[in-house]
This record gives structure tokens, sequence and C-alpha cells, in this order.
């Protein structure tokens, strides 16, 4: 089961702006959120293919929303990991 241009959209919203909540930050803006989110499913939707998971395109949209936070949660660590930010 694929996704629609919508869905990633909504997808990248809410793991975006869940991944602000998780990580304590103060966040990085409305359009960077979004975009963290959905380079945090490629990300995700990578790891969880090789872990022998399917790609985030294979699940549901709420197994997408978290395979796409932890996505960018790891995202967010390695940024915060290179630039010393804290939030």
């Amino acid at each position: 089961m694929g996704h629609g241009i919508i869905a990633w959209i909504v997808i990248g919203l809410i793991a975006g702006w869940l991944t602000g909540k998780i990580m304590k930050g103060s966040g990085f803006g409305f359009i960077m959120d979004m975009i963290v989110g959905l380079v945090g499913a490629l990300i995700g939707g990578f790891i969880s293919s090789h872990l022998g998971l399917g790609g985030i395109g294979s699940h549901g949209l709420i197994m997408s929303i978290v395979i796409a936070v932890i996505g960018a949660v790891i995202l967010t660590w390695a940024v915060r990991l290179v630039t010393g930010r804290k939030g």
C-alpha cells in the first residue's frame, strides 16, 4: 500500500511535530519540522526495510508515522551531534 502526496505531507507534519516534542527542543520551525519528518520517513523506511520489516509505504498510516518519527529522531540526534545544538 503506497501513500499519496497528501499522506506524505501529513506523515511529515506529524512526525516532525512529534520529534520536536520527543527531543525536547524548540524545533526548527513549521516548514523545517515537516522536512525533518519527511527525511525521517526516508531514514526510518531505509532502516525498517533493512531489518526485514518492509519499507514505510508498505504499512498503514499509523505505522508509517511511527517509522517516520523513529527516523526523524535519529536525524535530529545526528544533526545535534554534529552541530552541538541542544534545541
